[in-house]
């Protein structure tokens, strides 16, 4: 899980989501925008029409933040505050296996899309 000082807050990113420069992927979208702290910033938004309950929004925040604490180690020359919004079409289910490497695969995806263009 990845600390307090490297999430965004609520305030941050809506600043960041009207400032966006989007990537897509098929279930997420990725804004960011170039922050002034001398480290990356993570945020998740997950819809509550895509998922059934608050403990399953909360199993896929937690495995979003321990890939997010994964990337914040690459190596950078300018930090940035990352949103990642599920869409809402989208539903997500812990117990469905592929629902949840699905959900990883987007984010490595994105992930690898946006961090090679900012080095």
């Amino acid at each position: 899980m990845i600390s307090k000082k490297y999430r965004l807050h609520e305030r941050e990113v809506k600043k960041v989501l009207q400032k966006w420069k989007p990537f897509f992927s098929y279930s997420i979208v990725l804004n960011y925008m170039k922050n002034k702290v001398w480290y990356s910033r993570f945020a998740i938004v997950i819809w509550a029409k895509s998922v059934t309950h608050n403990v399953t929004r909360n199993f896929f925040r937690r495995r979003f933040y321990d890939l997010a604490w994964e990337k914040r180690e690459s190596k950078q020359t300018e930090n940035y505050d990352y949103v990642f919004v599920v869409k809402k079409k989208t539903k997500l289910d812990k117990n469905n296996e592929k629902c949840v490497k699905d959900f990883l695969t987007d984010i490595t995806f994105l992930a690898k899309k946006i961090l090679p263009k900012q080095k």
